[in-house]
Order: C-alpha cells, then structure tokens, then sequence
C-alpha cells in the first residue's frame, strides 16, 4: 500500500518539478520548446502574438520592444498568466490556457540578462520575463563588458529592474569578459552571445 501510494503521488510531484523550471530552466531541463505553465492535458493552440500581447498593450510590437517593456515592469505589475521565454533566436510566448507564439528576436543583436548575486540565486538558461527573480533588485551596478579584442561594449552604471536583472542588447557572436562592481564587491567572468549561449546568467557572484 505504501508502495502505491507513492506511485499515485509521483504525477502530482513531476508536475510541480515541471511548473517550477518552466520559468528558468537550464537546456537539460528545459529544451528549446515552449515553456509549459498549462497543465499537460491542455491542448496547444498556435496563435498570433498579439492575441497574447494585447492585454498588456504590446500588441503590434517587435520581440526588442516586447522585452524592454516586460523588463522594467514592477514585478507586481507583471502578468501572471504569460510565460514570456527568450531564446537565442525568437522571444516564445505561452498563456496559462495553452495559447502558444512566437517573435523573431533581431537577427543583429543579443539579449542577455544577468542578476548578480551576493548569497542567494538559481539556476537558469532561458530568461523569463514574467517569472525570474533576482537577488539585487533595483540595484545600482557598475558594468563593463570587453569584447576578446578590446574593444569596450559596454562601461557604465546601470540599476536593475524590479526582478533583480539587468538586460543587455549586445553584438552577437560575441566573446567578452563582464565585469560588475556594487558596494565594493565584484565579480569578472567569461560572456558570450552565440546560438549555444544563454539568454539569462545567474552565475555571478559578488565577492
């Protein structure tokens, strides 16, 4: 009896497993599909990416502007009924009901956000705009990234958002080292903007 018991409790658990890494997964969790946030049994309509974007005002809006507006939205002012996923190459879409879409992310430029940290974060791959969470929220950070030629991309002070994330829109195929300083801590560590690269880092550690 015991031994069903927990084969009846197995589906319930693997479902919440699933719900909690739809919104930051890594690429052996979450594969380049769309995130799932409906339960399983729901079938999957592909729709236009305004039917999804038009609660929010967003309709008739490119993925770059799609992103920067869920970006800087107050965490408490994000939909909680969107997964809104970035990817290398498309910005995926997913309602609560199983509503799916998709926009092509620029093909010139590279989205990468990052939340430093100083004791806490997660892991993640693919940043979601509506459920990823960051320690350092609306924090100044000092920021340089140096492509492996010298070239400076990016040096200057930014504050996160609300989620504790800041975005980057950067060259891709890029190889570079990021630094970030915030209240005499740092942290230096390899980026890179490839098709095999991560749209969310989570990986830095303020020391």
């Amino acid at each position: 009896m015991r031994s069903a018991a927990r084969r009846s409790a197995l589906p319930a658990l693997i479902a919440t497993a699933a719900l909690l890494l739809a919104g930051c997964a890594a690429p052996s969790i979450q594969p380049k599909t769309p995130d799932a946030t409906a339960p399983s049994t729901a079938a999957v309509e592909q729709v236009d990416a305004a039917e999804l974007l038009a609660p929010l005002g967003l309709d008739g809006q490119d993925a770059r502007s799609v992103i920067d507006a869920l970006e800087a939205l107050p965490v408490d002012e994000r939909p909680s009924d969107l997964i809104a996923s970035i990817r290398t190459e498309e910005l995926l879409l997913k309602s609560a009901d199983g509503r799916e879409a998709s926009l092509p992310m620029p093909a010139d430029v590279f989205y990468t956000s990052v939340a430093p940290y100083v004791t806490q974060t997660h892991d993640c791959f693919y940043h979601s705009l509506t459920t990823c969470r960051g320690e350092l929220s609306s924090t100044p950070l000092a920021v340089t990234i140096i492509a492996a030629d010298g070239t400076v991309i990016v040096d200057e002070t930014v504050t996160t958002n609300d989620n504790g994330f800041a975005g980057f829109w950067l060259p891709r195929d890029l190889d570079a080292t990021i630094t970030i300083t915030q209240d005499g801590r740092t942290v230096t560590a390899p980026l890179s903007t490839t098709d095999e690269d991560a749209t969310c880092v989570t990986t830095l550690q303020l020391t």
